[in-house]
């Protein structure tokens, strides 16, 4: 529901129907975790992924002059370009944390700091690239849904191909 909130203010549109559904590891970072981590990391730029509960409150907060940082809403793809790119050498993240071993290995003389130590999917911990290689090659892990959901969500998955 974040992140769908977050489209349809960056998009403006008004017929999108967001889901009330989250991310627990993601609703998890609160306006709160980030003020604190900001008084310890004040030189730090702030890195946001739009999925996260804190980013309505941290936008009105650095709209409201609240937090006076460089921020940034962005995807894990564009944290990472984001971060080499930079002349800042640290940054505070707000994400799953898993994001972090990446960074630090692509941009070993910059510093990432969670928001959130604790910030870690159990879920996504279990994919990895062995299963996804066995599902691909063995047909593994086949999920089935009603083909009148599947028959919908083949519309929006074409619609995003075909605008990447």
């Amino acid at each position: 529901m974040f992140l769908g909130s977050y489209v349809g203010q960056v998009t403006g549109r008004k017929n999108l129907y967001v889901w009330p559904g989250e991310c627990h590891v993601h609703a998890g970072i609160t306006a709160t975790d980030v003020n604190n981590i900001f008084q310890k990391y004040s030189n730090a730029e702030f890195m946001v992924h739009p999925e996260c509960g804190c980013t309505s409150s941290t936008l009105y907060n650095l709209a409201s002059g609240d937090i006076s940082k460089k921020a940034h809403i962005l995807s894990t793809e564009g944290m990472m370009q984001h971060a080499k790119k930079s002349d800042s050498s640290q940054f505070v993240v707000a994400t799953e944390t898993g994001i972090m071993y990446r960074m630090k290995k692509e941009n070993p003389d910059k510093m990432f700091i969670p928001v959130k130590e604790n910030a870690v999917c159990k879920y996504m911990k279990k994919i990895t690239i062995e299963k996804v290689v066995d599902s691909l090659v063995h047909n593994q892990y086949e999920v089935k849904v009603p083909k009148h959901i599947a028959d919908r969500a083949k519309v929006a998955i074409e619609r995003m191909l075909k605008i990447s």
